[in-house]
């Protein structure tokens, strides 16, 4: 039954070139009637981890299975320690799920590590009227492996340019809906726009750097998907983790639950995200300096110069 169920309905078959036949083949060789629960679940914990998907967990009441290859083998290009000894120290906001400072040059700086840490107008006015008169602002979401993909569209709202503020929204992405059985089965593209927010609310018009790593999965991949859209923001750092496919869950006959994704996202010029969003430029941590940020002193430079 899982099998048949992420056949009918996963959305990533043809794009990874994975022969789901071929994998069910394998893995009933595995299964015996006499197998306790634990090992059933991990026999299909082991068939799921083929699709090689952050957003496909299989669901007991004992265990969960997951998939984290997606960001083992790359480098973290984050250090907690480093952030809060060199850069935030203990004179900075908290605003909801934002932690917000201003740095050296004139520059804001916005942490964001969990989508699923609530933001509201609220929070962002507070924030962006503070950095009203700044000479750009990093928002920094390493680490952020994803939650409420709302929030995605209300942070990114705040930073659409004045000269789309009239329009009703700026094209972002894409998005296609998984519409039968067969692999192949899609409907065509439906648009993905981003709303500019309310005209009383607080807008930032200059540049932005979103600081990113392979860690960005999911929701915070979302955001940095659509705030690549926008004209006034550049992406530093690694490549996000991905996760473009949305999830469903559904219920299997034993009570279990197993979560795929069944319909895949596009960025604004039509590219499968699931494997993540390249940065506008390229930065590695230097991991053999304790002494700053190398990823964030790079976002620095880059907006104190584009000022000059």
């Amino acid at each position: 039954m899982l099998w048949k169920l992420v056949d009918e309905n996963y959305c990533y078959f043809e794009y990874k070139n994975i022969d789901w036949d071929y994998q069910y083949s394998v893995y009933k060789e595995k299964i015996f009637d006499s197998m306790s629960d634990e090992e059933l679940f991990n026999v299909l914990s082991e068939m799921l981890s083929e699709l090689k998907d952050g957003h496909v967990n299989l669901y007991s009441n004992f265990n969960q299975s997951r998939y984290w290859n997606w960001y083992l083998d790359y480098p973290s290009n984050f250090d907690e320690k480093i952030l809060d000894e060199k850069y935030l120290g203990n004179d900075y906001y908290i605003s909801g799920g934002l932690v917000s400072k201003l740095l050296k040059n004139n520059i804001g700086y916005i942490r964001y590590s969990s989508f699923s840490s609530v933001v509201d107008d609220d929070n962002l006015n507070f924030v962006l009227s503070k950095f009203s008169d700044t000479d750009g602002i990093i928002i920094d979401i390493r680490n952020n492996g994803g939650g409420y993909i709302y929030i995605s569209d209300l942070i990114a709202s705040r930073f659409i340019p004045e000269q789309y503020s009239d329009s009703t929204s700026i094209r972002v992405g894409y998005l296609k809906y998984k519409t039968g059985v067969e692999h192949d089965d899609f409907s065509d593209f439906y648009k993905v726009d981003l709303i500019p927010t309310k005209k009383e609310n607080i807008k930032y018009q200059k540049k932005v750097v979103l600081v990113t790593n392979r860690l960005v999965y999911s929701a915070a991949n979302d955001f940095a998907m659509k705030m690549k859209a926008l004209p006034n923001v550049i992406l530093m750092g690694d490549t996000t983790g991905g996760g473009g496919g949305v999830p469903i869950l559904n219920e299997l006959y034993n009570g279990w639950s197993v979560r795929y994704s069944a319909n895949p996202m596009f960025d604004s010029e039509k590219k499968h995200t699931e494997f993540g969003i390249a940065p506008t430029y390229f930065v590695q941590m230097d991991t053999t300096n304790r002494e700053f940020d190398s990823i964030l002193e790079s976002a620095i430079d880059y907006l104190s110069n584009k000022n000059k």
